[in-house]
This record gives C-alpha cells, structure tokens and sequence, in this order.
C-alpha cells in the first residue's frame, strides 16, 4: 500500500486499531505503522483474526499487540490508555451466521461496542472511528444508498450495525466524544481469509477457480454490489480519525467506490484473468441478503476528502495475485 492519506505528522501519535488481525483491521495497522505512527495497539482475541497478520505488524518496533476480548469492560480500558485515536474494526461479521447466531453477534457487535465507547470516553480519546456496513440500508430500495435514507434491518447482523450507529450518536452528545461511522460496502483484497463457513465471496471464488474446488453462486448471480478495494475503507479510517473539521464529525460515511457489478460479472472476470474454464454452480438466493447495492460516496468526499485511489479492477487483479501467491499457483 503506497499511497499517502494525511499530512499531519503522526510520530506523536499513539493508535489504537481494535480488531486489528483481522483483515481491514490489519492493513490499518500496517499503514499507520508503515507512516511512522509513535504507537499502534492492536487489540484481538484472534478467533477470527490471524496470527500471520500481527506477523506482517511485528517487524515495527512501535508495534504493540493486546489479545483480549471487546466483550470485557477492563479489558477495553486497558486498550484505551494512552492512546490518541481509534479505529475500531473488531465484530462477528456475516448475515447467515447472525441468523443462526443472534444473541452471540449482539454480544460482541453491540456489548463489545458499547464497552469501546465508555472506555474511550473514560480515557480521553480524541478522535474514535468505527466500521458499520452497508447491510444497514436493509429493504431501502432506492439506489444510490444515500445516508440519510435507511429501510428495515433484513439480518441481527443488519441490527447491530445500525444499533451501533443510534450508540455512537448518543456517546457523542452525552459524552462529548468524536465519532464517525464508515458504513462500508464490500470490501476486499489481499489477505481476506478464504476459508471458513462464511467466507466472502470474493476470496471463495478465486480460491474455487485456483484449486477448482467447489464455487456457489447463490440465486441467478446478476444480483449487484458496490465491491470496494480494502485501500479505500485504509483511506477513509486515516482521513477521519485526523480530521479536524467540526463538520465531519459526528456523522456516518458510505465507504464505496460509487459503482456496481454483478456477481456473474465477478466471477467470469476471475476466470478469464485466471484463464480458467472452470465453473460455479447456482443454488438458492440467501435468506438475508439485498439485490442491488450501489453507494452515494459524495458525503465522505466533501467533508473528508475521500477519494478511492484504486478501482475495483486493479483491486481484483491485486487480490488475484495475492491468492496465486499464497496456493503457489505458477499458470497466469
């Protein structure tokens, strides 16, 4: 990741990025670490982070890691002390797990987010960042997704997000706390973890097409989304933990690239890159998931200067390369 977003200097500066052997979680970590930030915690309980990404934060002796758990009150005071800004990426995520998980994804995206608030407030935290999602915009048909315009949660995990969002506006009155919520939309890229039940799909696909195992696609694939290189949600985190614009704070940000392709459409691209004559097989549409998905990204641009730098192309092109690396495939 070479591209710049701040000017400020950031050498007196101490982070704290919560969920940070995660996938986005790691790449905010690693950029500020890699831009000479005074210190970066990062604070997991590595069930779904990866010790091969603290790996990649370790050589940066202004590395510090925290493994615990948002669920834990003292915990999260123990992570707030002495730092100046946070990005807080930890949750569950994943709309078929909530469904099969409520209370568990309550627990930790609600409680855990609850407890980050109080501890930052307790702390003196100057500026704190969170990731909500896309998914908050539920039944709202209208397309682009402006902020201002929500539908009914189709999900708990849907729930939990937009709870969060009612949270942090009321920690930023009642507790004088600055917030800004990034509501992203489908991101990814290298080192997002193929494996697992609920793998994305991004991942899974490349992954089928590389070991020709199987690859699903559920209902007739021409659903849309607005798939967004993890740069972009990098960019962002940076922008609007050092913003200083009274503006901006206090307010959720689309995280998106502005534009939308069909999962069909991702998935022959994967192929024809990979030259692979593989196929996906089709199944049921998932209980949960929206049709069409397309951001209005004008919000994060006039107020934090968002500007994605990387398109879903190269984003894809990059995420393929990474994954060729990692099974060793030698075939374009």
């Amino acid at each position: 990741m070479t591209s710049s977003f701040h000017s400020k200097d950031i050498s007196q500066e101490s982070f704290l990025v919560t969920g940070g052997a995660g996938f986005i979680g790691s790449h905010i970590a690693a950029y500020l670490l890699s831009n000479g930030a005074k210190k970066v915690r990062v604070l997991d309980n590595l069930v779904n982070g990866f010790q091969s990404n603290l790996d990649l934060l370790r050589s940066y002796s202004s590395f510090e890691f925290m493994e615990g758990d948002i669920r834990n009150q003292d915990t999260c005071l123990n992570a707030c002390r002495d730092i100046n800004y946070i990005s807080h990426q930890a949750a569950v995520g994943s709309v078929p797990r909530s469904i099969k998980e409520p209370v568990y994804f309550n627990e930790v995206n609600v409680g855990g987010f609850v407890n980050m608030l109080k501890a930052a407030a307790d702390n003196n935290v100057s500026q704190f960042v969170y990731a909500s999602s896309s998914s908050v915009y539920g039944d709202e048909p209208k397309l682009p997704k402006i902020e201002g315009r929500l539908g009914n949660c189709l999900s708990p995990y849907a729930a939990t997000k937009k709870t969060n969002e009612l949270y942090a506006n009321v920690f930023a009155q009642v507790y004088g706390l600055n917030l800004l919520g990034f509501r992203y939309f489908n991101i990814f890229g290298p080192q997002q973890d193929p494996d697992g039940d609920y793998a994305a799909v991004i991942p899974l696909f490349i992954k089928g097409i590389l070991k020709e195992t199987p690859v699903f696609i559920n209902g007739d694939g021409e659903q849309t989304r607005d798939f967004t290189p993890v740069e972009n949600a990098v960019q962002i985190n940076i922008l609007g933990m050092l913003s200083e614009k009274n503006e901006a704070l206090n307010k959720v940000y689309n995280v998106a690239m502005g534009e939308s392709f069909s999962v069909n459409y991702l998935f022959n691209f994967c192929k024809k890159y990979l030259q692979s004559n593989f196929e996906a097989s089709y199944r049921e549409s998932r209980v949960g998931d929206i049709r069409n998905s397309l951001a209005d990204i004008s919000l994060a641009k006039n107020l934090l200067g968002y500007s994605p730098t990387k398109n879903f192309e190269q984003g894809l092109i990059e995420t393929i390369e990474f994954f060729k690396d990692k099974y060793s495939i030698t075939h374009p």
